[in-house]
């Protein structure tokens, strides 16, 4: 995103300090955002930093901190263009209301770093201000905390404050601006020796017009960005400190247990509520079309009622389906050539019925996958005096809210979500798919006006997922008489989130890309890295398919699909040289390398594999990372160790399957989860800095993994897999 998209503008004196934040093109919802951040002392936050009289800096993040250190990212982000001295910044999580939309992640996203004539800065901020409070963006998801939110946003409010206080001290002293300096939350006149707070100035600049196009350090000028400071969020989480919303605790709370239809999609026909009520602290069986909560005095009796039910679901006409019947379905379907056109380039089809050629096919299996959190989904609320108040870990806050508007109906101004941390997620908490909110506001009214804290047992946790979906996809390759691919076409099962993981990184002269939908009854949400999670595996394991019908090497075959110079190919090139590719490996083993771009990053593993007692065992993992640039060095390659461990677990033994159109998996033993002990003992991550724009962090590690792994064990073994998980593909 080039600093030039974007118009800051607003400001506002608070308690003697300075906020700043984006245009609010509204007196209303300026107000708003007075009225929400007006806490004790009468202090005003309306804006992303705010400059208090002693010096401290407060960074406004509209993102949820899930452990990818977003917080701190962002505001080291701010605090380098600002100069501030980091020993006096903190950040906090931006209230979920609309005056605090998102519209740095509306422009980015929509943008995509196109770069505009200066004329129309002022017309886009404003369309993209509105746009953003129109669909109460506020989320997190995408990897696009840093890379919009932050480079297009954070650096950009940092920069402009900056010099507003600048130009407060310059007027003060009756000097030019170009002769102050700053560093460390002071600015600085070297001529007279004179010097001042950025506290002291800040009543001052909040008078000053905000600058335009504030320009940027050059990444030479870094000292905070690049740089591992300790993060904001670690202390808590270790003393325990840090506060979910399973850890509520209100005077007079309820605790409820809830359960669903079996059958996703199902109803309740019938209850008996009376086996519940003879449970001790039992005090309310509520019912409704989908599904049954009990409230009681504990949760634990809360369990025991509900468990003490025999309720009576309809299936919706969907008991007879299975994972089986659903893969059969969506073959026939990808074989039948219809669906909607992706992406077509050249004539693919008709070089497929050229004779002479040699052409490949494949059709590809992936299954549902779980979020499988610590934290089952849990939310606590409260209706009283005609307010609602609910407590709940969000990934999108303002989503959330109102979403909560219209499930209660009550009046925005009578809704107050505190979204609080979540204990893991990826999509789990998003709220397109949260059902947890309307249970908890159903259960809040019945147990009015007493709060109610409902938790979901992890077998209802389990059985009631927002699933990775489970899908296929048909692929045809014509070789040429160098062996390169000349044609390739590929129908695929469409899922929600596509976001372009289709597209092909590699020189092939004639596409023709498809997406076939084939409905589900299961509950299908945002799994980490989305959809490029299966089209990694689609098109790397098929890639080395072809390099393998070439006998060629699958990494010289990549490369050389590649245009040189690029960063996909230097990605390549690093992966396949740190990990020594073509040295001899001990018997039994394999490499395996794999190559996919995601959310603006580009990521290239090699995976060292072999087959041990029937499973696959893996002995080194090493990535190379094209993100542009890297804020946190150390988060950054937790981040792609972590993509990579969870990656693992769901290319080995992950899988959710479907048996009389219910989720068989209940619990943890039902589903492998990748253990401390299945950890690879080498993860070595390697940056590359490119001029490249910033890409995201928090998912482009996960996408090359189970292609990686599966090249890998063909290469050790000489078996193919093209379903995953790999470890019943391998022996079956």
């Amino acid at each position: 995103m080039k600093r030039r998209t974007f118009l800051l503008g607003g400001t506002a004196v608070a308690a003697g300090g300075l906020v700043i934040g984006y245009r609010a093109w509204s007196s209303g919802f300026e107000a708003q955002a007075a009225r929400l951040t007006a806490g004790d002392g009468g202090r005003l936050i309306a804006g992303w930093v705010r400059i208090g009289e002693d010096d401290a800096v407060t960074v406004y993040v509209p993102h949820v901190d899930m452990g990818q250190g977003t917080h701190t990212a962002l505001a080291m982000m701010l605090a380098e263009e600002l100069d501030a001295d980091w020993s006096k910044v903190r950040a906090e999580r931006a209230p979920g209301e609309k005056a605090f939309a998102n519209r740095f992640l509306a422009q980015g996203w929509v943008l995509q770093g196109l770069e505009l004539p200066r004329f129309l800065d002022a017309p886009v901020q404003t369309g993209f201000t509105a746009a953003a409070r129109f669909i109460n963006l506020q989320i997190t998801g995408g990897s696009t905390a840093v890379r919009f939110t932050g480079q297009g946003g954070m650096r950009i409010v940092g920069a402009a404050a900056r010099l507003m206080l600048i130009e407060a001290a310059a007027r003060r002293w009756g000097v030019d601006a170009g002769e102050l300096a700053t560093r460390d939350g002071i600015v600085t006149h070297a001529k007279s020796g004179r010097a001042a707070r950025y506290g002291e100035l800040a009543a001052e600049a909040a008078e000053l017009s905000v600058p335009a196009s504030p320009p940027l350090k050059p990444r030479a000028a870094y000292r905070l960005i690049g740089t591992s400071v300790p993060r904001f969020d670690i202390p808590a989480k270790v003393t325990g400190a840090h506060l979910y919303a399973s850890d509520i605790r209100l005077p007079g709370m309820r605790y409820a247990a809830v359960m669903a239809p079996p059958v996703h999609g199902g109803r309740l026909v019938s209850v008996d509520p009376t086996p519940a009520k003879a449970v001790k602290g039992v005090e309310q069986v509520v019912s409704f079309d989908e599904g049954i909560g009990v409230i009681a005095a504990g949760w634990w009796q809360a369990r025991k009622g509900l468990a003490a039910l025999k309720p009576v679901f309809a299936d919706g006409g969907n008991g007879g389906a299975s994972s089986a019947s659903l893969s059969a379905e969506q073959e026939r379907a990808l074989a039948g050539g219809e669906g909607k056109s992706m992406h077509d380039e050249g004539d693919a089809e008709a070089v497929l019925k050229e004779t002479g050629l040699r052409v490949l096919e494949a059709t590809c299996h992936v299954p549902f996958l779980h979020h499988a959190a610590m934290e089952p989904m849990n939310a606590t609320a409260q209706v009283k005096d005609g307010r609602l108040t609910v407590w709940s870990g969000e990934q999108d806050a303002l989503g959330a809210k109102m979403k909560l508007v219209a499930l209660s109906g009550f009046a925005a101004e009578n809704v107050t979500l505190h979204a609080l941390p979540v204990g893991g997620s990826f999509g789990r908490r998003v709220a397109a798919g949260g059902r947890h909110l309307d249970q908890v506001v159903r259960l809040a009214r019945a147990a009015a006006p007493h709060p109610v804290q409902m938790i979901w047992s992890r077998e209802e946790d389990f059985t009631q997922g927002t699933y990775r979906p489970q899908v296929a996809s048909r692929l045809r390759a014509a070789l040429g008489a160098d062996g390169k691919p000349i044609a390739w076409s590929q129908a695929f099962v469409e899922t929600p989130g596509i976001n372009e993981a289709f597209r092909l990184p590699y020189q092939i002269p004639n596409q023709s890309i498809r997406a076939v939908p084939v409905p589900t009854h299961v509950t299908q949400g945002s799994w980490r890295s989305v959809a490029h999670t299966q089209h990694g595996f689609y098109t790397e394991t098929f890639i080395d398919e072809l390099a393998q019908a070439a006998a060629r090497d699958p990494f010289e075959y990549r490369r050389d699909l590649l245009p040189a110079g690029s960063r996909h190919r230097r990605a390549l090139e690093m992966a396949a040289e740190k990990a020594g590719w073509g040295k001899p490996l001990s018997a039994g083993r394999g490499r395996g390398i794999a190559l996919v771009e995601s959310f603006g990053t580009v990521v290239a593993q090699v995976i060292e594999a072999s087959m041990e007692g029937g499973a696959p065992k893996v002995h080194r993992v090493v990535a190379a990372v094209d993100c542009g640039d890297v804020c946190h060095p150390d988060t950054a390659t937790q981040q792609v160790e972590g993509a990579i461990v969870m990656g693992l677990g769901a290319a080995i033994a992950e899988r959710i399957t479907i048996e009389k159109g219910a989720v068989r998996q209940t619990n943890f033993p039902d589903y492998a989860i990748a253990s401390m002990a299945s950890t690879p003992p080498a993860i070595e991550v390697h940056f590359l800095r490119s001029d490249g724009p910033w890409g995201g962090l928090g998912e482009p590690g996960m996408p090359p993994v189970a292609p990686a792994l599966a090249n890998a064990l063909f290469a050790a073994t000489g078996k193919r897999a093209r379903s995953l998980p790999l470890a019943p593909a391998m022996v079956a």
